[in-house]
């Protein structure tokens, strides 16, 4: 995957007859999925439009230009929907994208080698940051505190427990 094209989505099932899918956006506003024009495969070589019509369970009800029936969309079940880079707005102050973090070292407060950002995922709770050593980290300002896209690196701060030799911390009373 190139650095010049971001995940916006997966499809993650048809609902009903007619050809809409339910999308998992990783948008800010899910209903963003389709706002910054045709989308691609994991490739960049088939494009989709995407017209995005309602939220619904966590999802996005969409219509994919072109399928108009049940067994097409179920063809399209984990298909990676990405937009180019060019066409998303620059993130804000403290805003990243996650395409930005991915392969980042991750440094601990202590100077220690935690390895590097793998991906991130939201199973309902928050983001976690999976890092290459196989543990996960909730993406919050206490467990990373710096983010320095162009050092390289991100600074964990291990909340006690989460990883085996990480500092421990006081119980607050």
């Amino acid at each position: 995957m190139s650095g010049d094209r971001v995940l916006l989505g997966v499809v993650a099932a048809p609902h009903g007859v007619r050809g809409l899918v339910r999308i998992k956006s990783f948008t800010g506003d899910p209903m963003s999925v389709a706002a910054y024009g045709p989308l691609s495969d994991e490739s960049g070589k088939k494009e989709y439009r995407v017209e995005a019509l309602s939220a619904a369970r966590g999802a996005v009800l969409a219509r994919i230009e072109g399928v108009a029936d049940r067994t097409a969309a179920e063809a399209l079940r984990g298909l990676r929907l990405y937009v180019e880079r060019e066409r998303l707005p620059q993130a804000g102050e403290r805003e990243w994208y996650e395409a930005d973090l991915v392969g980042l070292a991750a440094v601990g407060t202590d100077g220690r080698n935690w390895g590097k950002v793998v991906a991130f995922h939201d199973f309902g709770a928050g983001s976690v940051m999976e890092l290459s050593a196989g543990v996960m980290l909730p993406f919050t300002d206490e467990a990373v505190p710096e983010i320095d896209v162009e050092g390289g690196k991100v600074v964990v701060d291990p909340p006690a427990g989460v990883l085996a030799g990480g500092k421990e911390k006081e119980a607050e009373t």
